[in-house]
């Protein structure tokens, strides 16, 4: 190891190189703090040629690359094997001053989430790309997996934000297109293969944002339902009536809202523990007094019409945290679990009721399962679970796995939304992408990375 370490440190300052002890304060996943990140080496790059340089050296010599951001994935992406260098993009981390004009932001792969929020704040723009993770997650990795969150039935995925990317490629090449423009059709746009390809293709080092004009309100409500084709109903009719400022309309099953509500850090139940469903929808308006006279005369006329069963409007600041800090709080959702795994799947919005329905029996069935936690982003068909269990075991685990994802394939569904393949979701893949797709695929990462040194074993395998 010592000729390749020697290499880096040809190009990269002694505490830019973490081997040996230095490896013991650093993890793989920000749920596994305690265990020590298990590598060759970590390295701490601060600038783009730098990481070019890099990988100059890793290809040259076959030296397998795994890139960390925030660490907040939840498909093993950042899981180590022992051969590998790290490559850690905290260091690039710098957020350039927002172009108001072009409604644009320049920011390294490095940068937190909501620190790029509030940069776009300061100057009253938006970034709309939000989720629970928001604090630790960096923008590159939000990239690399095509991040979704709680606003996607508005703004799109994070792929509808990316105007401009550069990335390193495997044998160092710098591919930079900051381009602050929207619309350019000359040829292939080459940013899209990058992002979502999991750091399989190459590494994000900066990208241009897109900004939207800030809102200047935010009302949401939570809302009771019984049956689930109301769920639907109410969604489209609450859009409608909304006049395309629903920003969020995400749904949570009985026994999940009765376990994110009873949790130490929220005061009470907005609602009572009476109804099947609980959806909380967020609009995004530009008058706070009119936006909720309207959201309030919209639920009036819902439960006048039997649309809803019950419904409660969040009339101050404080009241609008309270149902947010519901739904985000995950959290209590894993602390009553001995052992806990997750699902992030996607499927047709009119096939969620039943569908979810079957899996929770299912899974109910399963000898080991303690806890069935459905919830999700219904607007844009994203269902996610969180499944207690006695123990982990391979054979529960592939168990459950089993009940979850094999109504997928019928249904045109898919086993990642929003959160990847990484390495737990692999040997699912073909349950949504074809053999024929699955090939090219395999023919890109091998055209681009012919060494498989980006991830490796991670997404797909390559013979």
């Amino acid at each position: 190891m010592k000729p390749l370490i020697d290499s880096f440190l040809n190009i990269l300052k002694p505490s830019q190189v973490l081997i040996g002890d230095s490896l013991s304060s650093r993890y793989h996943h920000i749920w596994a703090m305690d265990v020590p990140l298990n590598a060759q080496a970590m390295l701490l790059p601060e600038t783009t040629h730098q990481i070019s340089e890099i990988m100059k050296i890793c290809n040259e010599t076959g030296t397998a690359i795994i890139v960390f951001g925030g660490l907040t994935n939840l498909v093993g992406s950042t899981e180590t094997a022992g051969d590998e260098v790290v490559i850690s993009m905290e260091r690039m981390n710098a957020i350039e001053t927002p172009d108001l004009q072009s409604r644009t932001i320049t920011v390294e792969a490095g940068a937190i989430l909501e620190s790029v929020q509030q940069a776009a704040a300061n100057i009253g723009l938006l970034f709309p790309l939000n989720f629970g993770a928001k604090g630790s997650a960096q923008i590159g990795g939000a990239i690399s997996t095509n991040a979704g969150g709680l606003q996607v039935i508005r703004y799109g995925m994070t792929r509808n934000l990316v105007l401009g990317l550069e990335v390193v490629l495997a044998d160092g090449t710098i591919l930079s297109s900051l381009k602050k423009i929207i619309k350019d059709n000359s040829a292939y746009d080459l940013k899209h293969l990058f992002i979502g390809s999991e750091g399989t293709l190459g590494i994000v080092t900066k990208a241009v944002l897109k900004l939207v004009e800030s809102p200047k309100s935010r009302v949401s409500a939570f809302v009771g339902i019984n049956d689930f084709n109301d769920v639907v109903s109410f969604m489209r009719y609450v859009d409608q009536g909304l006049a395309g400022t629903l920003s969020s309309y995400e749904l949570i099953w009985k026994d999940t809202f009765i376990t994110l509500t009873q949790d130490q850090s929220v005061e009470r139940s907005p609602l009572p523990y009476d109804y099947n469903y609980y959806v909380l929808i967020e609009g995004l308006g530009s008058h706070l007094e009119q936006d909720q006279a309207r959201l309030e005369s919209l639920l009036e006329e819902a439960l006048n019409h039997s649309i809803i069963e019950d419904a409660v409007l969040a009339y101050t600041d404080k009241e609008l945290n309270w149902f947010w800090h519901i739904r985000e709080n995950v959290d209590a959702l894993v602390t009553v679990c001995d052992y806990d795994q997750h699902f992030d799947i996607s499927l047709p919005i009119n096939s969620i009721g039943e569908t979810i329905s079957k899996i929770v029996k299912k899974l109910s069935r399963i000898k080991g399962v303690t806890h069935i936690f459905p919830f999700g982003h219904v607007g844009d068909g994203n269902i996610h679970f969180i499944i207690g269990k006695q123990n982990n075991s391979d054979e529960l685990r592939m168990a459950i796995n089993t009940v979850v994802y094999e109504p997928l394939l019928d249904l045109g569904g898919s086993v990642s939304a929003e959160h990847g393949i990484g390495l737990h979701k692999k040997e699912y893949l073909n349950l949504c992408r074809t053999q024929e797709e699955i090939f090219v695929m395999q023919q890109l990462k091998k055209t681009l990375d012919p060494k498989s040194i980006l991830n490796r074993g991670k997404v797909l395998d390559i013979n």
